[in-house]
């Protein structure tokens, strides 16, 4: 029946709306009821009362008989009984001592018949009240408050007491009519607080669940490939916030989805071109376009493209076991000072092809730090590496240590054309080279500096890069200091 969420909570809050109306009606029914049935008791009672003492005083007087003083006094005593009868919404007659009705107010006639039992309404008198038909005097039930009169004139003690005994009768319809209008008030309440809660609920649901209605076509825009699209954000609640949440993963895969083409495009590219010029070269020895004299010198070229290939395949492999875990790390003490030696003595006789003024400074002659040392001669070949490569003819290189108090800071820093201030923020992407048309270097893959921010990252220190074009680049990364263990000195006793 409810397919979605808009109609789930209009259907949600409408039940609550009118269980809870329900149960309020339902307490206040019986509060008000109770309320009223005692009011109306009480008043029935006050009647009685009044009635009765009205009687005693006109019977004192008369010094006659109930009956024939009602008959006598009919008119006043009739007057006064319908009053009373309309004050207090009732039927009101009374009767002798066998139950013949002697008196009826108006409101009574064709209601209450000429006469009453009178073994029950000696058993009426017991109660103080009496929620009854009266054994078929009235068609339903009525609320009957029943006062017995035993009236004896002043110095007549031998007067007849059956006589001057009877009943008086106060009947009133049950409060059902009170009940009734209650209960039209009610339900028109009802009708109202419904339309009232339908309109906010409506309102509500809607801010609720349009953002949803977005997100989920958005998603389904994401499953055929539409990375641009967005969820507007309105307001700062809770749904808001996973719209910005959303927002900001829909960038994350766009940008993804950025990095994979280009991924791809450059996989391409680094992968065609090294295999046309093999399968060219190959195919031109193989045809006899190539002399044979200088199939050498092609083959050396088969050989070095070859050798590139391997060389991208190694760092794609490197790459995604780093991602995946399962390259794993082990973490020793180890000289970084003499690691960052060796690196520049291995790139040593490119140093001097160049021509470069090579600096090396270091705070401390030995700085122990704690890595994986194989994986930071990888950063620090690649660091040096490219930094030979780019820099320019009989410039400076420069390779400093920094030992600070916990961490050691490693800079490689080179003269040459520097990164434009446009290629900075990207020079760790994968396949990235500040170079686009790939003419100043053409062994490299674009990888390296990838797996070194890749590598650094997984031991949680921090790369940065800084440069200005056209003059120097400087690349640093950190690393966590080793603690100096304690060496025992021998006794001197011994």
């Amino acid at each position: 029946m409810c397919k979605n969420i808009f109609s789930k909570y209009i259907l949600t809050f409408m039940i609550i709306v009118v269980i809870s109306f329900l149960v309020l009606s339902l307490i206040v029914s019986s509060l008000i009821g109770n309320y009223t049935a005692e009011a109306k008791k009480t008043v029935m009672n006050n009647t009685a009362q009044g009635i009765f003492s009205s009687l005693n005083g006109i019977m004192s007087m008369s010094k006659m008989p109930l009956e024939a003083t009602i008959m006598i006094d009919n008119g006043y005593i009739l007057d006064f009984i319908n009053k009373n009868a309309t004050s207090s919404d009732s039927i009101i007659f009374i009767t002798d001592h066998n139950g013949k009705v002697i008196l009826l107010s108006d409101n009574g006639k064709g209601i209450v018949p000429e006469r009453i039992d009178a073994s029950l309404v000696e058993a009426y008198l017991e109660e103080d009240y009496l929620y009854s038909d009266l054994e078929g005097v009235f068609d339903t039930r009525y609320i009957n408050v029943i006062r017995p009169v035993n009236l004896f004139p002043a110095g007549k003690m031998d007067y007849d007491a059956e006589a001057n005994s009877g009943a008086i009768f106060i009947c009133s319809e049950n409060t059902n009519f009170i009940f009734e209008k209650l209960g039209s008030t009610m339900i028109m309440t009802l009708i109202w607080i419904f339309a009232f809660s339908l309109i906010a609920v409506y309102f509500i649901s809607e801010r609720i669940s349009r953002p949803l209605k977005e997100m989920s076509y958005a998603a389904k825009s994401f499953a055929q490939g539409k990375f641009n699209v967005r969820v507007p954000v309105r307001g700062n609640d809770e749904v808001a916030e996973l719209a910005t949440a959303f927002n900001n993963m829909a960038g994350s895969l766009e940008k993804l989805e950025e990095n994979r083409s280009m991924f791809l495009s450059n996989v391409s590219h680094d992968l065609r071109t090294p295999m046309t010029t093999i399968a060219g070269f190959v195919d031109g020895i193989i045809s006899g376009a190539i002399p044979r004299d200088k199939a050498d010198h092609y083959l050396r070229i088969v050989s070095d493209e070859t050798k590139r290939l391997a060389r991208l395949v190694n760092s794609l492999l490197d790459i995604t076991r780093i991602q995946s875990g399962e390259r794993k790390f082990t973490m020793t003490s180890f000289d970084i000072c003499e690691l960052a030696r060796q690196v520049l003595i291995s790139c040593e006789s490119r140093i001097d092809a160049k021509k470069l003024d090579v600096s090396f400074e270091c705070d401390d002659d030995n700085i122990n730090v704690i890595a994986d040392k194989d994986a930071i001669h990888q950063v620090m070949y690649n660091l040096i590496d490219n930094a030979v490569k780019f820099a320019n003819e009989q410039g400076n290189l420069s390779v400093r240590l920094v030992n600070n108090d916990k961490k050691v800071v490693i800079s490689v820093k080179n003269t040459g054309n520097g990164i434009s201030a446009e290629d900075l923020p990207r020079v760790f992407d994968r396949f990235y080279k500040s170079d686009r048309s790939r003419g100043l270097d053409k062994s490299g893959l674009g990888l390296g500096l990838y797996i070194s921010k890749t590598i650094i990252d997984q031991h949680s220190e921090e790369m940065w890069v800084k440069s200005e074009e056209n003059a120097w680049c400087e690349f640093t990364f950190t690393l966590t200091k080793a603690k100096k263990s304690k060496v025992k000195e021998p006794n001197s006793d011994n």
